[in-house]
């Protein structure tokens, strides 16, 4: 008498998986947003603080400011500055982390 294979049994196991994040940690991802982030905020205060004090003179021209005044739209502009500018270096160093890991490799 010839045996038929038996199909496998399914079972709601979840097979082990390895640990994420290693190649975060070997990036130094974290530590690359860290500079990002303190350098994308201190140009946007130094950019702000150009405009709104005044540093080099007046501003030619006067313009109106709807609703939030010059300051408001001015402190949205710095945030943008911020944020555009912590993503670019974040991605900078991340790409010299990766480019120097591939050389070890």
């Amino acid at each position: 008498m010839v045996s038929r294979p038996q199909p496998p049994t399914v079972t709601d196991d979840v097979p082990e998986r390895p640990p994420t994040g290693g190649l975060v940690q070997a990036l130094d991802v974290p530590r690359n947003a860290a500079i990002g982030a303190a350098v994308g905020l201190a140009l946007a205060v130094v950019a702000y603080l150009f405009r709104v004090l005044e540093l080099f003179g007046p501003f030619a021209g006067t313009r109106e400011y709807p609703i939030l005044g010059p300051e408001g739209w001015f402190l949205i502009l710095a945030f943008v500055l911020a944020s555009a500018t912590a993503l670019l270096v974040a991605t900078a160093l991340t790409l010299v982390s990766a480019y120097r890991l591939s050389k070890t490799l």
